[in-house]
């Protein structure tokens, strides 16, 4: 039975992987073909978690180094491995999961092949800036979307745990009257724990916000400030990582994803919570106008421009190769290669 759950003091509609068990997702699917369109992280990742659910897969690439590493995975060419616009043919559910860009540069080609289908994205991107991507679904198709709160090689590794992540859901138009429960269906399918609802414009604004944010660009740039203060301070390289980056991972974090940050807190010293509490309004005073900033790029779409532009060049590969060579070729980075094979489960065991 689908709950209502108090998240905060709001109440909030969960699906839970007990709400669609394999044979009500064999009924629903069992007309389908996923056609799996793009062999990034999501898309190889949730093609193998539905794969090995024993639903109908095609695998939609163009020949490359993508197409070579789906061979490699077990998809077969000419059976479950085919060029982009033959694998939308053979499918009833189109999952679109190119990146951004190579949404925006591939949909010409396929958008007279999704009528009467499913389109299913696990980002609002598109849909939410049609203005700049021009992906425009016709009006007799479902649009759906389900967004994993994480990694495609988070899906697959929790999958493969049998456990599995959170995902959001949402749909852009109903076309079938049976899109809300594909929807979630399909959620449960790529390998989901539990569903929550959203629509593609908060899922969108969010997430960018998120990986521009705490998740990512905010947490190397913090790093990177405390590390570079300690450096400065006269603290020795593993000194400074170990305070600012090791023990956040490798012993704070975890505890916070364990029971929260009030239980981090009580399960530190007196001094490190004084001194927590102490600081927190100082960084949340310093902090907050940035993510304004940051919030107010991603709804006004200068974050989906700079995206686009950035990654439709020719060269954008080799500018991204050349930037995260930079971030890795740092000192803290460098620092992070010698820590990490000092961990006591990264030291060989000599034999007696």
């Amino acid at each position: 039975m689908v709950k209502q759950i108090n998240f905060g003091g709001v109440i909030e509609t969960v699906y839970e992987r007990a709400d669609f068990p394999q044979e009500k997702l064999n009924q629903i699917f069992k007309d389908d073909v996923f056609a799996v369109i793009g062999y990034g992280t999501q898309g190889r990742n949730q093609s193998r978690n539905l794969r090995d659910k024993g639903f109908k897969v095609v695998v939609g690439l163009r020949k490359g180094p993508s197409w070579d590493l789906a061979k490699e995975d077990g998809w077969v060419e000419g059976e479950t491995l085919f060029e982009i616009t033959e694998a939308c043919n053979k499918g009833t559910i189109i999952m679109y999961l190119l990146s951004d860009a190579g949404q925006k540069a591939a949909w010409s080609s396929i958008k007279e092949l999704v009528h009467g289908k499913t389109l299913y994205f696990s980002h609002g991107f598109s849909i939410v800036f049609k203005d700049k991507t021009g992906v425009v679904p016709p009006a007799d198709c479902d649009v759906i979307m389900v967004a994993p709160k994480g990694s495609g090689t988070t899906v697959r590794t929790l999958f493969l745990e049998g456990r599995g992540i959170n995902s959001s859901v949402a749909v852009f138009q109903d076309y079938s009257g049976k899109a809300e429960e594909r929807a979630y269906a399909a959620g449960i399918a790529i390998g989901s724990g539990y569903l929550y609802p959203t629509t593609f414009e908060r899922e969108t604004y969010s997430d960018l916000t998120g990986e521009r944010g705490t998740l990512m660009g905010c947490i190397q740039g913090i790093f990177k400030a405390q590390f570079e203060v300690l450096i400065a301070n006269g603290h020795t390289p593993s000194e400074a990582f170990n305070e600012t980056v090791e023990e956040a991972t490798q012993s704070l974090y975890p505890l916070i994803g364990k029971n929260g940050m009030d239980w981090m807190y009580d399960n530190c010293s007196t001094t490190a919570r004084r001194g927590a509490l102490d600081w927190m309004d100082k960084f949340y005073a310093a902090t907050k106008p940035v993510f304004e900033e940051l919030y107010e790029s991603v709804r006004n779409g200068t974050e989906a421009e700079n995206t686009l532009v950035a990654n439709s060049k020719p060269d954008y590969r080799e500018s991204l190769a050349k930037e995260l060579k930079d971030l890795r070729e740092s000192q803290m980075w460098q620092t992070a290669v010698t820590v990490r094979s000092l961990r006591p489960e990264n030291q060989k065991v000599e034999k007696q």
